[in-house]
C-alpha cells in the first residue's frame, strides 16, 4: 500500500498549466508497476470508492481508493489486461486479458482472480446491462460481441461482424447496447433481450469510431474517431451524427462528466482534448489540455469531477504512476 502527496513534479506542472482552461494537476499516486509500460482502461466502483485501472504492459489491475488516494491493492495474473468493468451487485471486476484472450473475473472483498473466461482474439472494451445480469465484452480483433452472463460465468454467445469492434455502452433509457464498428464506421445497436443486432447507423465522417461515451440524458454518444481526428456527437434518437470537432492527435479513451457536461478524451499524442456541451445540440472545444506523451486513457469521478490519467512516461523517461486532476470551474 502506498500513500500519495502533492510532489514538487505536480506542483511544477500546475505552475506550467496555470494558464490551461479546464484542468489542473492535484496530485500523484506512485504505483508498484514496471515503469514504461503501457496502461489501458479504468473505471470507478463508486460504492467502495474505488478506481480500478488496467496496467496492460505489467498485467496488474490496480485498486485505488478514491478518498485517501492510497492504492489498495495491486492484483496480478490479468496478462495484457485492457478493458475493466465493475458489477457493483456481485462485487466483481469483469477484466479483458488480451494476452491470453481469456475474461478475468476478480472478487473485490478477496482481491484475486477467481476465475477466467475463455474469448476469441484480444478482448478490449466492456459494458455491463444491470437488467440483464450481462457483460459484453469486444474481441477486437476476433470481430465479435462476446456475451457473458454474470450470473453463471459463462458466454451465453458470440455476436459476429465483418468488423472490429471499438467500445461497446449500454444506454440504461432506450436499453440496448451500443458497440462501434470501427472498420466500418458504423454504430451498431444490439438487443439485450435477445442478444440480436437490431440496428445499423453510419457515424459519418468519424473514420475509425472505436472510444464511445454516452450522455444518456440529452440522447448523445460521443465517439471518438481514429483515423481521422474527431470527436463526433451521434443523436441516440435520430440515429445520425450531428457534431464534429478536432481532436489532438492519437485520441482514445473518451468520457463524460454529466455535472459539468464536459467531455474528456486522452489523445496519445500529449493532450486531453476537452469539450463543452452547451446544450443537446452544441458543443465547442475549450482546449488541448497538455499532458504527458502515450497517455491515451482516463476516468472521470462524476461525484468529485476529478479527472484520472494513468503515466508510463515523464519527460521521455519511463515511469507508473496515476496523476490526479481537478477541474476548473468556470471555463464553460
Amino acid at each position: 500500500m502506498r500513500c500519495f502527496r502533492v510532489s514538487l513534479p505536480v506542483l511544477l506542472l500546475a505552475a506550467a498549466w496555470s494558464g490551461a482552461q479546464t484542468l489542473k494537476p492535484v496530485a500523484t499516486i506512485s504505483l508498484p508497476g514496471p515503469p514504461g509500460k503501457r496502461f489501458d482502461y479504468l473505471t470507478i466502483d463508486y460504492p467502495d470508492h474505488y478506481l480500478l485501472s488496467a496496467h496492460l504492459g505489467a498485467g496488474i489491475l490496480y485498486v485505488i481508493d478514491l478518498r485517501s488516494n492510497r492504492l489498495v491493492k495491486a492484483i496480478p495474473d490479468v496478462p495484457g489486461v485492457e478493458g475493466v468493468e465493475y458489477v457493483p451487485e456481485l462485487h466483481k471486476v469483469y477484466t479483458s486479458d488480451w494476452l491470453e484472450n481469456k475474461i478475468g473475473v476478480i472478487d473485490l472483498r478477496q482481491f484475486r482472480v477467481l476465475k477466467k473466461i475463455p474469448t476469441r482474439e484480444k478482448p478490449d472494451g466492456s459494458a455491463y446491462a444491470p437488467p440483464f445480469h450481462k457483460l459484453y465484452v469486444s474481441d477486437e480483433r476476433g470481430k465479435t460481441e462476446a456475451v457473458i452472463d454474470v450470473r453463471t460465468d459463462t458466454v451465453v454467445k458470440n455476436l459476429s461482424f465483418n468488423s472490429e469492434t471499438g467500445m461497446p455502452q449500454y444506454d440504461p433509457v432506450a436499453r440496448k447496447v451500443y458497440v462501434n464498428l470501427q472498420d466500418q464506421n458504423i454504430f451498431a445497436v444490439i438487443d439485450p433481450r435477445t442478444d440480436q443486432v437490431v440496428a445499423r447507423y453510419a457515424v459519418g465522417r468519424c473514420r475509425g469510431n472505436h472510444g464511445m461515451a454516452l450522455d444518456v440524458e440529452h440522447r448523445r454518444a460521443f465517439l471518438s474517431c481514429e483515423d481521422n481526428n474527431l470527436m463526433t456527437v451521434f443523436d441516440l434518437e435520430k440515429h445520425t451524427p450531428i457534431a464534429y470537432l478536432p481532436l489532438a492527435e492519437g485520441g482514445d479513451v473518451i468520457k463524460y462528466d454529466p455535472g459539468l457536461r464536459r467531455i474528456y478524451e486522452a489523445c496519445y499524442s500529449g493532450a486531453i482534448s476537452v469539450f463543452q456541451e452547451e446544450d443537446a445540440n452544441h458543443f465547442r472545444k475549450l482546449e488541448n489540455f497538455p499532458v504527458q506523451k502515450k497517455v491515451h486513457s482516463l476516468a472521470v469521478d462524476t461525484e468529485t469531477h476529478r479527472v484520472y490519467a494513468p503515466e508510463q512516461e515523464e519527460n521521455g523517461k519511463p515511469v507508473a504512476k496515476m496523476v490526479v486532476y481537478e477541474a476548473v470551474a468556470g471555463s464553460r
